[in-house]
């Protein structure tokens, strides 16, 4: 290993470690609210060719996957977001199941084989089923992937001067992997292993080896995952394959099924898979193209975290690969593979000195795993100094070793004698799901991202729509189902919508001559180039509500309004304000009313909103500024359209509004008086949104539609003032004020008030005519 160390040093390659091609697999079981397997099918939104949430073995078990991503970080943010997506899209009352062994099983016929389009699949699994049984199919765990980037290889390689061809070595050190994990599995199943308890309905024979906890619970006693132990997820004999090259390997695996030992070469429950480009007849495409990436399988769900596995012991994973790699080399021999067996079902007691058998010798478990952390020490001085991440892995493990007490498996045990199995993991279980709620709007990761946007990436996931990141600044993005891309700014700018379209929806002078050409009632006023010229034309307005704002502009910038006839110095400043923005003004008349945003995708309104403008309500206690401060503190609240809701701000608009009521910042408003700041109703200004869809009268929605068609809009967003939104619509009880070319959808997601209308999946419903919404969603 120091050599080896000594080389990368040399060679300044340590960086590189950093990266790689990591990726994460989790099964769960969905239960009912009384901790029983769920008997409903499979969610209808995620069919069966999403690539990232699927059926596992059971109708009841979701796998969930994530891609290839290049850094720890990024495969644990992506499975907590599935997981979000998951829990949030079961039925009622239905939960994922946070631990790795069973729940209660009151009758096995429940247990239903996936429901498969492939019917050799189903076949498969019905074999699986009578071969061991429907209760051990039912184990769920984290799978995880992972590969050296290519161009890492090719330096190390090149460095060595192999006397073999680059394909042959990059085979023969993902076998030497191999070879290391399973020698020293132990020292992951020790510090992971988080399944040592389970209820007696899941399996008779293992309640005589082991430890009553309670009524109907049992523990193995020191076995710190049964899943990897013989009890757990095993084939029925612990077979001899040899992981000393690809050629033997694939010997091995053909033979055990020539001689009907197992189906296929996944039914070899080897705890590492090696795995090649192209999943269909792996042993062929292994001898053909090599081995891709590797797959570890031993990983219990963690029932102490919300998705199922920690950070760390990701981080974890990451090292002791490079020290499986990195590590001196020995032959696999059968002498090897039954110590290996032996320390997989060793009973481990707690409370006593602790052995693994190392090289034929009993060794203390805890002298075992320091020898190990000092060769982690050494890589991460090497390869990770000043990572604290990788730093924290080894804390935890040298604890772990000092005290097992401290492992997950034995703080599972000790939360257990409190309550009883089923009721502990079900309460966990709501607990997470309770945590996905906090967490629907937000894509983990990816928190930089207008809101807009990661609501429409996490709808794309849900729907089996791969997403890539063009420009994160810009928030660009492609979508990919299937080869069909397309290309998305800001959750609404498609390909749908012509260049032209958003050119007359950002102009609002052209969209205001547009919409009265086709008789859609527009506020009348004026249209300044110069700022003297609209400072001369004061005259004109005195005496009448207005509305004063830049040419082109969003999210409610540079707008001033005055409901009543504002001073020549207020108006002065408006302009200015106005000017600020933009190198031409509006100045129109205010039209009574209350603002309505109207979002039309595809010639359908599919949701309404009347905004709010920012407001406090007092307390007779503090001033506007104290209450301001302390209705930011919402967490819903944020900055940048990263929150449902905007922060409000005190600016000179908040001060000029105010001061038409005699108020400012210091007023202290009298109990339950409701104070509002602005005039416009923006969320991107600290507006509260309402949903008011199914409220308003149909005239105003077509209305909105028609608004659409004339600038030929795929997506709009239309502002309309109502006088009386259960009124027919007419000449003089309406008006419309803008149309929006970069409508944000995510207020029409999480209104303050009313119900999530759901409106990115009308987006992807727009982009992707070959995927079925309707039978999705009832669309």
């Amino acid at each position: 290993m120091d050599k080896f160390l000594k080389m990368i040093n040399e060679n300044n390659f340590k960086s590189k470690f950093k990266k790689g091609n990591f990726g994460i697999e989790k099964e769960n079981i969905r239960v009912d609210k009384n901790g029983e397997i769920a008997s409903t099918d499979h969610p209808k939104i995620f069919l069966e060719d999403n690539e990232f949430i699927k059926r596992d073995f059971s109708e009841s078990q979701i796998e969930l996957v994530t891609p290839a991503v290049s850094t720890v970080l990024e495969a644990y943010n992506y499975i907590r977001n599935l997981h979000n997506i998951a829990s949030l899209e079961l039925n009622s009352d239905e939960y994922l199941w946070p631990q790795s062994n069973p729940p209660v099983i009151t009758d096995v016929n429940k247990i239903k084989v996936a429901k498969l389009n492939n019917l050799e699949e189903v076949k498969y699994r019905e074999n699986l089923m009578q071969k061991y049984g429907a209760k051990k199919q039912l184990i769920s765990g984290v799978h995880f992937n992972f590969s050296f980037k290519e161009d890492l290889l090719k330096d190390i390689y090149n460095t060595l001067n192999c006397n073999k061809t680059f394909r042959e070595f990059k085979d023969d050190l993902y076998f030497k992997i191999g070879r290391n994990f399973l020698k020293y599995k132990w020292f992951l199943v020790y510090l992971t292993g988080a399944s040592p308890v389970f209820h007696k309905s899941y399996c008779n024979k293992c309640t005589k080896s082991s430890e009553r906890i309670g009524r109907e619970d049992y523990y193995l006693k020191g076995i710190y995952s049964l899943r990897n132990s013989k009890c757990g997820y095993k084939n029925n004999e612990d077979y001899y394959v040899s992981y000393n090259d690809l050629n033997s390997y694939v010997e091995d695996v053909y033979r055990l099924i020539q001689d009907k030992c197992i189906q296929s070469a996944k039914e070899y429950y080897s705890p590492i898979r090696f795995k090649t480009k192209n999943p269909k007849n792996v042993l062929e495409n292994l001898k053909k193209d090599g081995v891709e990436y590797i797959e570890i399988r031993m990983l219990d769900l963690d029932p102490t975290e919300q998705c199922g596995v920690s950070l760390d012991t990701l981080y974890l994973m990451h090292l002791f690969l490079l020290y499986t790699a990195f590590k001196g080399d020995e032959k696999y021999t059968i002498e090897v593979h039954n110590e290996i067996i032996e320390n997989d079902n060793k009973t481990l007691d707690n409370k006593d000195e602790k052995f693994v058998k190392i090289d034929g010798k009993d060794v203390l478990i805890e002298e075992a795993g320091f020898k190990i952390i000092s060769e982690l020490q050494k890589i991460v001085d090497t390869l990770f100094d000043g990572d604290e991440e990788y730093k924290k892995v080894l804390d935890i493990a040298k604890i772990r070793f000092l005290k097992p007490e401290t492992t997950i498996s034995s703080r599972i045990i000790n939360d257990i004698r409190e309550s009883k199995y089923s009721d502990y993991f079900i309460d966990l279980s709501k607990k997470y799901l309770e945590e996905s709620k906090k967490e629907a709007f937000k894509l983990i990761g990816y928190e930089d991202f207008e809101l807009s946007t990661q609501i429409l990436i996490i709808d794309a996931l849900k729907n089996g729509i791969k997403f890539d990141i063009l420009d994160r600044d810009e928030n660009f993005i492609s979508l990919n189902y299937k080869g069909h891309i397309e290309y998305v700014k800001q959750a609404t700018k498609t390909s749908k919508d012509s260049y032209i379209t958003a050119l007359i929806m950002e102009n609002k002078l052209v969209t205001k001559k547009v919409l009265e050409k086709n008789n859609i009632r527009v506020p009348k006023g004026g249209y300044y180039e110069k700022i003297d010229d609209a400072l001369e034309d004061f005259y004109k307005y005195e005496n009448k509500a207005l509305v004063v704002k830049p040419k082109t502009t969003n999210f409610g910038i540079g707008i001033s309004i005055f409901k009543a006839s504002p001073s020549f110095k207020d108006y002065k400043r408006a302009v200015e304000i106005a000017f600020s923005e933009d190198r031409s003004i509006l100045i129109e008349e205010f039209i009574e009313g209350k603002e309505y945003r109207f979002l039309v995708i595809e010639d359908e309104v599919v949701g309404i909103l009347h905004r709010v403008p920012a407001n406090v309500t007092g307390d007779g206690e503090k001033t506007i500024k104290e209450l301001v401060e302390i209705k930011n503190m919402d967490p819903l609240r944020g900055k940048g359209y990263k929150t449902p809701l905007e922060k409000i701000s005190l600016t000179e608009i908040e001060e000029t509004f105010l001061k038409e009521s005699n108020k400012d910042f210091n007023y202290i408003p009298k109990s339950g008086e409701v104070v509002y700041l602005r005039e416009n109703s923006n969320i991107s200004t600290g507006g509260d949104s309402i949903d008011f869809t199914d409220d308003i009268d149909e005239s105003y929605k077509k209305i909105a539609i028609e608004c659409a068609k004339t600038v030929d809009a795929k997506i709009t967003g239309v502002d309309v003032m109502i006088q009386n939104i259960k009124e027919k619509a007419n000449i003089n009880n309406y008006g419309i004020i803008e149309i929006n070319f970069n409508p944000a959808i995510h207020i029409h997601c999480f209104p303050y008030k009313g119900i999530n209308r759901k409106v990115s999946e009308k987006v992807l419903k727009l982009l992707f005519k070959e995927i079925n919404f309707n039978e999705r969603y009832g669309m």
